[in-house]
């Protein structure tokens, strides 16, 4: 290759104000030095050629962030040639014209968190969430379609198989997707209290295809997408009833959804078949740092994360 193309990580941690247990879920230590999850998506990431890391938080968490992760990030990725930024949802951000409903008391979901990043993204970049494992064959899918020739209008996705993604402790929900015979979405299924049986999965004690294909919110972007973003989160405020609002948000996969409907976009499945996990309830820590452990005596991660970067 003549040159690196640039791509870039963005991770939604402006959630991290919601709390299990009296403490920060995203910033849960779970590896063997107190390594949070961010951390191993971070160095999956780098190790599958992305080049830039924006962090989206809000202003409040900054101090705290930092301190648990960006400055230690950031010292890590300098020593690699990664471009750290930082990105800040807050409620008030909104478009022209929209006023701040008085009682709204947090920000708009994970479209806005993505149309925080709005100059800061010249680049095809994946799209994570803060507290969730994908494993390492996801970024490197995605990366590897970011980096081919695709329309501005091609999007792609980290398809995770369904049983591989449940919780021991209760139950999840998850986008069941459908896709055409060439592996482009068409649909994907909101399906709630998705839980774990002895033969696969149910929902309300009806089957559920173990092995269909979820989305876990981990999508591959492109810098035209931000301003089909702006618009939609234009739509968004004129769609949505007065007595909806101080409860709605504004969700990246139900508006990307809405593009493919309109055919403003495509959609491409890249399936995985890597363990996903996070912390869903209190309860999943004790797994994951098993699944860490586990991992790094499998020798799919060094003791000391970072040094085989």
């Amino acid at each position: 290759m003549s040159e690196t193309k640039q791509t870039a990580l963005v991770i939604m941690a402006a959630g991290i104000g919601s709390r299990f247990g009296g403490g920060i879920k995203q910033l849960e230590p779970v590896g063997l030095h107190g390594e949070i999850i961010m951390d191993y998506s971070i160095h999956d990431a780098i190790e599958a050629g992305f080049n830039k890391v924006v962090f989206i938080i809000r202003h409040d968490i900054a101090e705290a962030f930092r301190e648990a992760i960006g400055d230690r990030i950031a010292a890590t990725c300098a020593r690699l040639g990664v471009e750290i930024a930082y990105a800040y949802q807050e409620k008030e951000d909104l478009p022209a014209g929209v006023s701040l409903p008085a009682d709204r008391t947090k920000p708009w979901g994970t479209g806005q968190a993505v149309l925080a990043c709005k100059g800061l993204l010249n680049e095809p970049f994946v799209v994570i969430n803060a507290d969730d494992y994908y494993g390492k064959e996801a970024f490197v899918k995605i990366h590897d379609f970011l980096v081919q020739d695709h329309g501005d209008s091609e999007l792609c996705m980290a398809g995770f198989v369904l049983k591989n993604t449940l919780s021991e402790n209760g139950g999840v929900t998850r986008g069941i997707c459908r896709m055409d015979a060439s592996g482009y979405l068409t649909d994907v299924e909101e399906t709630s209290n998705i839980v774990k049986t002895a033969t696969g999965a149910e929902v309300e004690g009806k089957p559920v295809d173990a092995d269909s294909l979820v989305s876990m919110n981990m999508w591959g972007l492109t810098p035209a997408f931000m301003d089909l973003l702006d618009k939609g989160f234009v739509e968004f405020f004129a769609n949505t009833p007065e007595d909806k609002i101080l409860k709605a948000e504004y969700l990246l996969p139900i508006y990307i959804d809405q593009l493919l409907k309109r055919s403003a976009v495509s959609v491409k499945v890249l399936k995985t078949d890597d363990k996903w996990f996070g912390v869903t309830y209190k309860e999943d820590k004790d797994f994951v740092v098993a699944s860490f452990r586990a991992l790094i005596e499998a020798s799919v991660y060094k003791e000391d994360l970072f040094s085989d970067l």
